[in-house]
């Protein structure tokens, strides 16, 4: 009985990841997008035009992934312009370095110095999350969840998601903040005690996605409040979650290589 067990765990595999620096996503996953260095006039207007999202502008030729959905329509039809790698490392701390331009094609850059200090001094080694659904449409929050199953166990960093605001240090926001999650949203944040950092998580939450010019949203809360960390995708994938709360914290070393 136990020979035949062993015999099965071997030929499972582990099924964790033993090491949550050490990643590589399969090619099919759409992530950090590579542009090319040259590029002509009309191929960039064709491509303005093509994007519903508004996501890709001009002089430079830029994809805004806080705008796009990873649709990947653009690579479809510009494969020698556009093409979507596997680099699940796009998080940033400032909204602006969501816009990759050519000069992207080996790292999206993480600006440390923006970071306020208490959060590596307070939260390094031990980080409690509230996570409110503003609307969302479950996408972002599943893979949320995802990141604490067994098999990426995001816990083992002493990072954890808590059920009150309460005893929370920092909230995760998904979903495109709709005028019925406005207040609530800013009630659970105003829960929370000082010092306290602020999370935004896939498209929808960063830019307000295919809802950003409805009248049903608010988006109120990210005007008066400064966000700490910025998560596109769409929806995000746990990894993309995961690499940048630890780049946040201080714990993750982002370059041109895997780590």
């Amino acid at each position: 009985m136990l020979i035949s067990k062993l015999k099965v765990i071997k030929s499972h595999g582990k099924q964790f990841i033993p090491n949550l620096h050490k990643v590589t996503l399969t090619q099919r996953f759409r992530g950090r997008p590579i542009i090319a260095d040259s590029v002509d006039t009309e191929t960039i207007e064709n491509l303005v035009n093509l994007c519903p999202m508004e996501a890709i502008s001009r002089e430079p030729l830029a994809i805004d992934l806080g705008k796009c959905l990873f649709c990947g329509e653009c690579q479809f039809q510009y494969p020698n312009t556009i093409q979507f790698s596997n680099d699940y490392r796009i998080a940033a701390s400032k909204r602006q370095d969501l816009i990759v331009t050519a000069q992207n094609k080996d790292v999206i850059e993480f600006d440390h110095q923006y970071v306020q200090k208490y959060i590596t001094k307070y939260f390094g080694r031990s980080l409690k999350l509230r996570q409110v659904c503003a609307g969302g449409d479950n996408s972002c929050e599943m893979e949320l969840n995802a990141s604490m199953n067994v098999n990426f166990d995001f816990s083992r960093y002493g990072i954890e998601f808590v059920a009150s605001p309460r005893h929370a240090d920092g909230i995760v926001i998904t979903g495109p903040i709709t005028n019925s999650m406005a207040a609530p949203l800013q009630m659970c944040y105003e829960a929370m005690a000082e010092p306290k950092i602020i999370i935004v998580v896939g498209t929808d939450a960063i830019s307000g996605g295919v809802f950003a010019n409805s009248k049903a949203i608010n988006r109120e809360f990210l005007n008066i409040n400064r966000p700490d960390l910025w998560i596109p995708g769409n929806p995000v994938h746990p990894m993309s979650f995961i690499e940048g709360v630890l780049a946040l914290l201080g714990k993750a070393k982002r370059d041109a290589k895997n780590e």
